[in-house]
C-alpha cells in the first residue's frame, strides 16, 4: 500500500516543506517526505548536512513545517511559521498521520526506554509483529517509511517524551503506559505543573480506558488538581518480591515498576500472564543502566550514565546497602538541586562532581555535609574515586544531569567511563 496523506495536508505538501532540526528526527522526516514525493528544505541553526541556518527570512515560503522535539513551542521559528499561516507538526505527530497499525505509547520521567524495549520483546515472543520507535532512537517517521505505513496487525511501541507530547495534535494511541512522574526538564517546562500537563496531553489522545498510570503519576495529579480517569491508576509502588521475577531485571525496584505497568496493559489485552513472565526471564537491560562494569582491588564500578535526572539517581542509590562513591554532575535541567543533594546525602560516601553543575552541587554538598571534590574531567573523577575507595566500596557513575556539556550523549559518557575502568593499570575482574 502506498502512503497517502490526509486531505488537509495535500495542499501544504505541494509546496516545499520546512524541516526543523538536522538530527535523527529531521533526517527521518526527510526520508518520509521523499517517499511521499514532496520537496523539503532542512533548517538548523548550527548548519551542517546541507541545512539552512535561518528560517525567518523565508517563513512565508512554507505552508508546512515539521519540527524535531528540540524545538520548544515558543521557538522564534515556530512562532514565525504560525504567524505566516503554516501548519506546524512535531515529527511524531506528522508520522502518525500515515500509520495504519496500532500504537502503544510509553511515557514517564524514568523507565520509558526499558519499558518500550520490554513490551516490544514480549510481543515478539508471542509471535506478534512489534517495533520500538519514537524517543528510543528510531524515529517514528523512519518506521513509517520502512513499513509503508504499517498494517493493522503491526504494533508500534512508541517512547514519547514530554517534548514530543506537549505539541501533539493528531497522534492517537491505542494505549498509554505512564510509568512515573518526578522532577525533570524544568529548563524547558519551567514548572512541574507544565511538565505534567505536557505528558497529560498524550494521555488525552489515548483510547478511553487504556491509560495506565503509576502511583507517583496518580499522586501528583491529585496534589496538583489534574484529572486522570479513575481506571488509569496502577498501584506500582511497594510490591513485595515476586519469585517469578527472580533473576530478571524486574526483580527489584525501580525496574519492578516497569513490569507492573506492562502487566496491567497485558491483562487488558487478555494475553497469557505466564508469557509476560517468560519474556521477563529472557529480557536484558540496555547498556548504561546500572550496569556492573568490573571490579578493581575489591572495588566495584557501576555505569548508570542513562540516569539524567534526580529520580533516576535516587533509584540507583537505593540498590546499594552502603554509601557509595558517586560520580555526578553535567548539564543543568532545572529543579531543586539542594533538595536532591539533601535526599541522597545518607547514601553517598563521597561525591566526585563534574560538568557545568559541579559548583552548584558542591555548594549543596557543603550545606548537607557530603564530602566531595570538584573534577575537571571524567578521567580525574574515576582516578580520584579509585585512589580513595576501599575494598567493598562501590563507585557509581549516576550523573543526574544531561551529558551535552562534556559528551556527545549519555552513551558516550558511559562508554568513556567503561573505557577508563577497563584500562586501569592492574587487572580488572569481570563477572
Amino acid at each position: 500500500m502506498s502512503l497517502t496523506p490526509p486531505e488537509f495536508l495535500k495542499r501544504p505538501l505541494a509546496q516545499p516543506v520546512a524541516v526543523f532540526g538536522a538530527g535523527l528526527s529531521g533526517g527521518a522526516v526527510l526520508e518520509l517526505l521523499g517517499r511521499l514525493g514532496a520537496r523539503a528544505v532542512l533548517f538548523d541553526e548550527k548548519g551542517g548536512a546541507g541545512a539552512v541556518r535561518d528560517f525567518l527570512p523565508v517563513a512565508r515560503e512554507h505552508a508546512l513545517v515539521v519540527f524535531s522535539p528540540g524545538f520548544a513551542p515558543g521557538h522564534p521559528w515556530l512562532v514565525a511559521a504560525q504567524a505566516a499561516g503554516a501548519t506546524c507538526l512535531g515529527e511524531l505527530d506528522f508520522a502518525s498521520l500515515f500509520w495504519r497499525g496500532r500504537i502503544v505509547a510509553i511515557t514517564g520521567t524514568n523507565g520509558k526506554t526499558t519499558l518500550t524495549e520490554f513490551l516490544t520483546h514480549a510481543l515478539r515472543s508471542l509471535g506478534r509483529e512489534a517495533h520500538a520507535a519514537g524517543n528510543i532512537g528510531q524515529p517514528f517517521s523512519r518506521l513509517v517509511t520502512e513499513t509503508e505505513g504499517g498494517r493493522a496487525e503491526l504494533t508500534a511501541v512508541c517512547e514519547v517524551s514530554s517534548f514530543q507530547a506537549e505539541t501533539l495534535q493528531h497522534f492517537r494511541a491505542d494505549a498509554t503506559l505512564w510509568t512515573n512522574f518526578a522532577e525533570d526538564h524544568l529548563e524547558r517546562h519551567d514548572t512541574m505543573e507544565n511538565y505534567f500537563a505536557a505528558k497529560l496531553n498524550l494521555a488525552a489522545r489515548t483510547v478511553p480506558g487504556a491509560v495506565f498510570a503509576g502511583s507517583s503519576v496518580v499522586r501528583f495529579a491529585e496534589k496538583a488538581g489534574f484529572f486522570l480517569p479513575p481506571d488509569a491508576a496502577v498501584a506500582s509502588e511497594g510490591h513485595p518480591a515476586d519469585s517469578r521475577l527472580s533473576g530478571t531485571p524486574f526483580e527489584s525496584y525501580p525496574q519492578r515498576e516497569n513490569f507492573l505497568l506492562a502487566a496491567a496493559w497485558w491483562r487488558r489485552e487478555q494475553l497469557p500472564p505466564e508469557a509476560l513472565f517468560a519474556a521477563a526471564r529472557g529480557f536484558h537491560l540496555g547498556p548504561h543502566r546500572l550496569a556492573r562494569v568490573g571490579e578493581h582491588d575489591g572495588v566495584v564500578y557501576w555505569n548508570d550514565s542513562k540516569a539524567t535526572n534526580f529520580h533516576a539517581v535516587e533509584g540507583a542509590l537505593a540498590n546499594f546497602r552502603r554509601p557509595v562513591l558517586l560520580i555526578a554532575g553535567g548539564k543543568g535541567k532545572g529543579g531543586d538541586l539542594a533538595g536532591f543533594v539533601r535526599r541522597i546525602a545518607p547514601r553517598v560516601k563521597f561525591a566526585l562532581l563534574l560538568g557545568e553543575t559541579r559548583a552548584a552541587l558542591a555548594g549543596a554538598c557543603v550545606i548537607h555535609g557530603v564530602a566531595h571534590a570538584l573534577c575537571a574531567s571524567l578521567s580525574e573523577a574515576v582516578g580520584r574515586a579509585a585512589a580513595m575507595a576501599a575494598p567493598g566500596d562501590h563507585v557509581l557513575l549516576s550523573p543526574g544531569f544531561a551529558s551535552f556539556d562534556m559528551f556527545r550523549n549519555y552513551e558516550d559518557r558511559g562508554a568513556q567511563f567503561e573505557h577508563l575502568v577497563n584500562n586501569m593499570r592492574t587487572t580488572v575482574v569481570f563477572r
